[in-house]
């Protein structure tokens, strides 16, 4: 599968944006987005529209230069800003090459000179069952889950601690809170992202550094076409819940008002998954006693 990993960016002002109103806290700022697979390209998409149409100075990053180019003519054309917007830069890398970050951070950097706000955003799904699933496809999913996300953060880090100043953001999923049966891979890199970025936190909370993880349930996006299967293969089916999903729109809105608000950790899901993350904690019997019969349920209507 050639997913396309793509970012954005924008640039703060002299003075630090107030806490309140998510609009006046992006106008002038520099953005940077981790990168998107394929499936989440949506995502990145209404956020850039919505940080552009605020203020933001924004660089747009990914594997796909076509999609790119494409998608700052469509902002250049945007009539919905009423602030003064600037025009974006683009910077082609594949987030899942270590090879190619420092290269690519230095061209960020060059853009317009720092990064105020970076938000990790790439995401490839999975499907499948443990048992079949091999280790190609666990480190593939990590890698681009996982590693090449925080492998930008930390390129980007330096120069945020040497300003005292700068915004992480992490766009998990409610997986990296509970775990779904058949989604081991998917779960386990949104575990581990949720994970790293709350000790990022703590660690760069006396640099003036704010770390934010934002984790939405189902969007509607082509997550689930795109996800890749216990032997590497294309999934291919829209699930009933991820069509049903979130709206790109509504989550590129709550990620530009987390940021605004500097929220430390965000839940995007309705009642019931969210009551699903306190039950994990509270009575974890009974979670896993629903998650077994959720298993069953799936495998049966699987044939397996």
């Amino acid at each position: 599968m050639a997913g396309k990993r793509q970012a954005w960016a924008s640039r703060e002002g002299a003075a630090r944006q107030p806490r309140a109103g998510s609009g006046r806290a992006v106008q002038g700022r520099t953005w940077c987005d981790g990168g998107a697979e394929e499936q989440t390209r949506p995502c990145l998409q209404e956020c850039a529209k919505v940080f552009y149409a605020a203020g933001a100075r924004l660089v747009l990053c990914g594997r796909n230069r076509e999609a790119l180019d494409e998608l700052t003519r469509e902002l250049a054309a945007s009539q919905a800003a009423k602030v003064q917007t600037h025009s974006p830069y683009t910077v082609t890398f594949d987030l899942t090459d270590p090879g190619t970050i420092v290269a690519a951070t230095a061209e960020i950097l060059q853009c317009f000179g720092h990064v105020d706000v970076l938000i990790n955003n790439a995401g490839v799904s999975y499907r499948g069952a443990i048992v079949d699933t091999t280790m190609d496809v666990d480190k593939r999913v990590m890698e681009t889950n996982y590693f090449g996300p925080i492998a930008l953060t930390k390129a980007l880090l330096p120069s945020m601690i040497q300003r005292r100043q700068g915004h992480v953001v992490a766009i998990s999923s409610i997986q990296g809170k509970i775990s779904l049966p058949f989604r081991s891979a998917y779960a386990a890199s949104k575990h581990a992202t949720q994970a790293f970025f709350d000790c990022l936190r703590a660690e760069v909370e006396q640099c003036g550094i704010e770390v934010t993880v934002i984790s939405p349930s189902y969007i509607h996006t082509s997550l689930s076409l795109n996800a890749v299967t216990a032997d590497g293969s294309r999934y291919g089916v829209m699930d009933e819940k991820t069509a049903q999903g979130r709206s790109p729109v509504e989550v590129a809105r709550d990620v530009l008002a987390a940021v605004g608000k500097r929220k430390k950790d965000v839940i995007l899901a309705d009642l019931l998954p969210s009551l699903a993350v306190y039950l994990r904690t509270l009575a974890p019997g009974l979670f896993f006693s629903l998650m077994a019969s959720r298993a069953r349920k799936e495998r049966k209507s699987k044939t397996c």
